[in-house]
This record gives C-alpha cells, sequence and structure tokens, in this order.
C-alpha cells in the first residue's frame, strides 16, 4: 500500500483529491495521512468527504476513515465503471472541488459516466462551476477530453443546496498540449449572475468588469452575459451573486472571477474579477495561476509543455503527489509566486 504525507507542500485538500483519484485510476491501494495537517481545522471537511464517496461509487472501493474530521484515510479500489455517479453535499460545500477530484478518474471509465452533485456552485475558496466550464473545460478539450457540465440550480453559502449535472466520456485520444505563450486575445467573455437579489447586481458586476478591460484593450470585444431572475421566478437557493470572465486567447483561456458577500458593492466585485484576469494576462503566458494545477493530472498522461503566469503552491504540490505514483514525470522552471514552465519529461501510459 501507498503511503501518501496529506502535510506536504501547503498540505490542504489537494493531496487528496489527486491522490484519489490516482489510485481509482492505477488500481493501487492508497494510506492518507496527516490530511489537511497544516489548517485551521485539519481533517476532512464536507467537500472533501463527498469527493471521496463519488469516488469510492465510482470504482466500487472499500474506504476505512472517511468521516469529517478525519486525519488518516485508508481507499481499495477495484475497478472503474461506468455509471451515474450521484453527490448529494448536504451543505455549501465546493461542487467545483468535488469535481476537481472525479474528473481526472472518470475520463479513464471504459464508457460515458454522468454525475449529479448538488451542493455550493459559488463559494469562497475554490473555483466556481462557471470557472470549471468554461475554463477547465475548454482546455481539458484541446487534450481530448469530452466533458459537459451543466448549471440547473445555483447555490451560495451557507444554504448551499445547488445543482450541477453533467457527463464524461471516455478519455479516446490523448492529445499533447503544447501552452506557452499567446499571440493575440480574441475577446473577452464572462457570466455575472445575481439569485434572489434585484437585477441591477448582476448588471452592475459586468458593468464594472466590462469597463476595466475595455480600458485595458480597447480594441478587443467584451461579452459578458447577466443572469438574474424577476421575483418569484427564481429557483436558486441564495441570496447570492458572483462574476466569472475569461480572455480567449489564441491558445486557451485565462479567467478570473469574483463573489458577492453582504455590504460589498457590485461594481467592487466586478473591479476585482477584471483586475484579477488583467493581472493574469501581463506576462502573456497561455495558462494562468488557477487553472496551472488544475491540468497537471491529465498532463501526466497527455504529455506536453504549459507556461504558467504564476508557479503556485497547489502546481508543486499536485506534481508532488503524481510523482509519488510514477516516479519523475514532470520538469519545472521557475519560483513559486513567479511565471515559470512545466513540461513532461515522461508521459505516463495506462
Amino acid at each position: 500500500m501507498k503511503v501518501i504525507d496529506g502535510s506536504y507542500g501547503e498540505g490542504g485538500g489537494q493531496i487528496l483529491r489527486t491522490a484519489i483519484a490516482l489510485s481509482v485510476i492505477t488500481g493501487e491501494p492508497i494510506k492518507i495521512i496527516n490530511i489537511r495537517a497544516k489548517r485551521s481545522k485539519p481533517g476532512l471537511r464536507p467537500q472533501h468527504l463527498y469527493g471521496i464517496l463519488g469516488l469510492k461509487e465510482l470504482s466500487d472501493a472499500k474506504v476505512k476513515g472517511a468521516k469529517e474530521s478525519s486525519t488518516e484515510l485508508e481507499f481499495y479500489p477495484k475497478s472503474i465503471r461506468a455509471k451515474h455517479i450521484k453527490v448529494p453535499i448536504k451543505t455549501a460545500g465546493s461542487i467545483s472541488l468535488v469535481l476537481q477530484a472525479l474528473l481526472p478518474a472518470m475520463v479513464f471509465a471504459e464508457e460515458e459516466v454522468t454525475f449529479e452533485i448538488t451542493g455550493g456552485t459559488d463559494v469562497a475558496w475554490s473555483p466556481p462551476v462557471d470557472y470549471l466550464k468554461y475554463v477547465t473545460l475548454y482546455a481539458l478539450d484541446k487534450l481530448g477530453i469530452k466533458a459537459k457540465i451543466e448549471i440547473k440550480r445555483r447555490g451560495h453559502y451557507p444554504r448551499g443546496r445547488g445543482l450541477v449535472t453533467g457527463k464524461v466520456s471516455p478519455w479516446e485520444t490523448k492529445r499533447r498540449l503544447i501552452a506557452k505563450t499567446f499571440n493575440k486575445i480574441l475577446a473577452f467573455g464572462g457570466i455575472s449572475h445575481a439569485v434572489r437579489l434585484p437585477s441591477h447586481v448582476a448588471v452592475r458586476q459586468a458593468k464594472a468588469a466590462k469597463e476595466i478591460l475595455e480600458r485595458a484593450y480597447p480594441s478587443v470585444p467584451v461579452k459578458i452575459n447577466e443572469e438574474y431572475y424577476e421575483q418569484g421566478e427564481d429557483p436558486h437557493f441564495g441570496p447570492g451573486s458572483g462574476i466569472v470572465i475569461w480572455a480567449n486567447t489564441d491558445v486557451l483561456r485565462l479567467g478570473g472571477d469574483a463573489l458577492g458577500e453582504r455590504g460589498k458593492p457590485a461594481e467592487v466585485v466586478g473591479k476585482e474579477a477584471a483586475r484579477e484576469l488583467l493581472e493574469q494576462l501581463k506576462p502573456r503566458y497561455a495558462v494562468e495561476k488557477f487553472l496551472g494545477d488544475q491540468l497537471i493530472p491529465f498532463l501526466a498522461f497527455a504529455g506536453g509543455e504549459i507556461w504558467v503566469s504564476e508557479i503556485t503552491k497547489h502546481l508543486i504540490t499536485n506534481i508532488w503527489v503524481v510523482e509519488q505514483f510514477f516516479g519523475k514525470v514532470f520538469e519545472i522552471e521557475g519560483d513559486v509566486g513567479k511565471p515559470g514552465k512545466v513540461r513532461v519529461v515522461k508521459r505516463i501510459r495506462i
């Protein structure tokens, strides 16, 4: 049994998500110790627990220690079975983080896998589901991965109860990804939403973001869709608002996002997302810091090279987990907190 130290690097849930996904893919049992040891509340949180339970269902695994606050876990996978996966997070735990655990494993199923996850769609400390839908899946498509995500109902903190469905096809053709620098920004896109709130919140968020983007890149078109509902017709659980924006380049998409919160003007939310995106565009590297670490498990099997606007601790940690299973896979050029380059030096074939 392989033992993974959950306190390595940034010591967060990233180790857990990637390690268990790789356990499912390889069929190798693992034991994870010191889970989230460096966090203020160590151990499994709801979104981690439900990610594990989803992977358990996918691989018909035997699991020990799968309970909230547990700091040790043993996972014994069997074979990946194509099926419908249902993950009912009973809090506003992040649906995106559950999907980050499930996606790498689901692509290795022999047939299409469908999923239905309830929980938080737009919550702090995790990417919004819109980011996964419009930025992450766009990049995975370049690798040959076919997946779809649909937001049926939004769920914000503290109520959660959002609903996301989707499907993932078998990864039949693995394409190398070479994403170094972009030459041109073709357009800016985005989604600004407000649920159980006045419609002008979504409008103001979008307007503020658009103004900043147009000022920085006056010749690039900007289209940010506004999502809001009339009183009595809003099917979502809120209140809540947020915005996800992205730059369509001649290579990939780079993204930025921000969440609304009580007392935070809508204009501040929009400006925050736009400024975050502009910061990621500065080095003119094709992959931004939020996407970089998400691509690592997939790159190990597809091969290629990415240039990232910032080398993050999450990225370094994800590489470390992958290499606990397969030995030396990646070569990194650059320091944490600075732009850098990641290339696959040994492609894994399963």
